[in-house]
């Protein structure tokens, strides 16, 4: 069928081109958007996401201060790290790459981050904001990327029934909440819902954000649908894929993001338009 493929390059690039306007803007008030980038070890998924954060974060006219560690760093030189980016006032938001072997750590450093500068949703503030709709903290970027691919496609969600496979505290939760926030009637299911298919097959629009290679086929899909695959995942051949079948999705969606190039995409966009963000606010400027 005739579908929409809703590539994440171009919404990104228009992201990208006003955030530039809104560094330079920052840059005449001698305010230089800044991101800290905490990396233990060299898992080759986090260098090559670190990669295509630092060409947008170039585009959109951030600098980015690195703070990288061997995989056999201890905790306290971590929380050091933290406290020295809570004390950097030119320092306007962090991102640190999950998880991390140490867990304890993990959650030692969402608890002291500075939750002004918590641009990756890290902190429990940042958190609670897709529940309570709140003003304060940063939602997920990858939930956030799911709505700015809706709008720069046109997609209105009100209304429509939306359902959302995934659980997860970082892209499945957040992301049925933005949903709902948006007027969108939604139901959040999983791996283990009881008639998963027919729970799928029922929505207007679906979000795919379980973590399993190529899960959902055509059996899961009806002719027609939304579908926003979230999945980043390596199939049996070694190839990049998503939770959803490309060939399902070209079937029988009217409209959907392809993996790769879609929802990832547009991920460092927000994590840039969060910083900069972080870096108006600390001047008194609002522009949500």
């Amino acid at each position: 069928m005739d579908n929409i493929i809703m590539k994440g390059a171009p919404a990104a690039a228009e992201l990208a081109a006003g955030l530039k306007k809104r560094s330079e803007k920052l840059k005449a008030l001698e305010t230089v958007p800044c991101l800290a980038l905490i990396r233990v070890g060299e898992e080759a998924a986090d260098i090559s996401y670190e990669k295509g954060l630092l060409k947008r974060a170039e585009e959109a006219g951030v600098t980015v201060k690195k703070y990288l560690f061997d995989a056999s760093a201890g905790k306290e030189e971590i929380l050091e790290a933290v406290r020295d980016i809570n004390r950097d006032e030119t320092i306007h938001g962090c991102l640190m790459f999950r998880p991390l072997k140490d867990r304890t750590a993990e959650m030692e450093v969402s608890e002291l981050l500075d939750p002004k500068k918590d641009v990756d949703s890290m902190t429990l503030r940042s958190q609670a904001r897709a529940y309570t709709d709140g003003s304060e903290g940063f939602y997920p970027c990858t939930a956030e990327a799911v709505m700015e691919l809706l709008r720069y496609y046109h997609i209105d969600v009100r209304g429509k029934k939306a359902v959302v496979i995934g659980r997860s505290q970082v892209i499945g939760r957040p992301a049925a909440m933005l949903l709902l926030n948006s007027d969108a009637t939604v139901t959040i299911c999983h791996s283990k819902s009881n008639g998963l298919k027919d729970i799928c097959r029922s929505a207007d629009i679906l979000v795919a954000a379980v973590g399993r290679a190529e899960m959902i086929d055509e059996s899961y899909l009806g002719e027609g649908q939304i579908v926003l695959d979230v999945g980043v995942n390596t199939n049996a051949e070694g190839r990049l894929c998503g939770d959803v079948k490309e060939s399902a999705k070209q079937e029988l969606a009217s409209a959907y993001t392809p993996v790769p190039g879609g929802v990832g995409s547009v991920t460092t966009a927000i994590l840039m338009k969060h910083v900069i963000e972080a870096a108006e606010k600390g001047r008194g400027i609002y522009n949500e």
